[in-house]
């Protein structure tokens, strides 16, 4: 599966800023996505939307108003979660009578999607992967599912996931993020269970021709487990499995987010990746949220085209010139964990 295009709205500017003292901090320990004008989306549309709703179908429509799609499919831990908030505490503040329509409608999983296919009168395939931490990596699969049965066809593949304060509340209770401010240049310095929360949205835009492509995903694997040997058996599988006799990995992109009970799995992808693959943290960049995978994707595409890393990125340099190979592997509650390789054209 080839990608072609690729669009983004995250909490920097530049997520290829080279300068580690130019990057937005957390406010309040969240690193909030930076949100475009939106010129593509209807102003009386715009208005009614939720936060996760714009940032999806902006990060979206400057790709599919420009190139046909044949196909929707996206990734969501959460999607309208604000909205489906809103419409519960409706239902109690009203006694289940005068209802606002807006928030329920907004506040299903598959809302982005299905505006998308609305605005941009799509009538092709259209569904959300609702997953937790490995709902863009089942889209990725679904996408090379569909290139598989329908060869010719060009697919819109994302991942969307906002910080909504219903959800933060309840994941700042179960210990998901920080409970001391820091900051996020700092971040892989602590010694403290958590991370710092992000969010933001990904597109992309994949089919099966080489032609003009960004980068190739060659494979993806995913698995649910605590046990460290699993994992680093599962990983020496995959990269088994779909490298060439020869090839090695030359890049780890690495989904490290300060949280020291998930380090060990991270040290663990890292021994097996080799000495002379560099390893690549990007998550104190976006923050970390259950789809901030995709953000890694895109991180893989432009270090293909670029061929180029900001230092402060870099955790372990090597002496390879140049990078084919990129593993992602991101570890989501410590117990979800996704392998994703991706090549140069």
């Amino acid at each position: 599966m080839y990608i072609h295009q690729t669009y983004c709205i995250s909490a920097q500017q530049d997520l290829l800023q080279d300068d580690i003292e130019q990057i937005n901090e957390p406010i309040d320990k969240k690193l909030l996505a930076i949100e475009p004008s939106y010129e593509k989306i209807p102003p009386g549309i715009l208005r009614r939307m939720g936060k996760s709703i714009r940032m999806g179908v902006g990060a979206a429509l400057p790709l599919i108003s420009e190139t046909k799609v044949d196909g929707i499919i996206l990734g969501s831990a959460n999607a309208g979660m604000d909205d489906c908030v809103k419409f519960l505490n409706q239902m109690v503040q009203y006694e289940e009578g005068q209802l606002t329509p807006g928030s329920f409608v907004q506040s299903t999983g598959n809302v982005i999607a299905g505006q998308l296919g609305l605005i941009t009168k799509n009538k092709g395939y259209n569904i959300t992967h609702i997953h937790l931490g490995l709902a863009f990596e089942n889209a990725l699969l679904d996408a090379m599912m569909q290139l598989n049965a329908n060869a010719s066809n060009s697919y819109l593949v994302g991942g969307v996931d906002e910080i909504s304060p219903f959800h933060y509340n309840i994941e700042t209770l179960a210990g998901s993020y920080k409970s001391e401010d820091i900051s996020n240049k700092k971040l892989y310095e602590s010694d403290s269970p958590g991370c710092v929360v992000g969010e933001g949205a990904t597109m992309f835009i994949v089919n099966n021709s080489a032609d003009g492509a960004i980068a190739k995903v060659k494979a993806i694997s995913s698995l649910h487990s605590s046990d460290l040997d699993l994992v680093q058996q599962q990983l020496k599988s995959f990269l088994q499995k779909n490298l060439a006799e020869g090839e090695t990995i030359d890049l780890f992109l690495s989904g490290e987010n300060g949280d020291n009970r998930t380090l060990p799995f991270y040290q663990a992808v890292e021994s097996i990746a080799g000495e002379d693959t560099a390893i690549v943290r990007y998550k104190h960049m976006t923050g970390d949220f259950a789809t901030a995978s995709a953000l890694g994707l895109w991180y893989a595409c432009q270090f293909l085209k670029n061929q180029s890393l900001p230092g402060h990125m870099l955790k372990r340099q090597s002496s390879k010139a140049a990078f084919s190979n990129i593993l992602i592997y991101n570890n989501f509650k410590g117990v979800q964990h996704s392998f994703v390789l991706v090549s140069a054209n």
